[in-house]
């Protein structure tokens, strides 16, 4: 079921996104916020140049998780 949801989950957003993005996914939420969450490898991220790219599962299994 868990998996189910997963698939259904920011259909609209790609695998891959960027910082804002993520902010809001996850409702809007500061950036101050938002690089904590990544610098602090809650929310698992890859540094490219200067730009964070945060694949969208970890985002979904954040939500999930919390």
């Amino acid at each position: 079921m868990a998996d189910d949801i997963k698939s259904k989950m920011f259909n609209e957003y790609p695998d891959i996104v960027g910082v804002n993005e993520m902010r809001k996914m996850l409702g809007n939420i500061g950036r101050t916020t938002a690089y904590k969450l990544l610098k602090e490898k809650i929310i698992y991220s890859k540094k490219v140049a200067r730009e964070y790219k945060i694949p969208k599962i970890c985002i979904i299994e954040y939500l999930l998780s919390s």
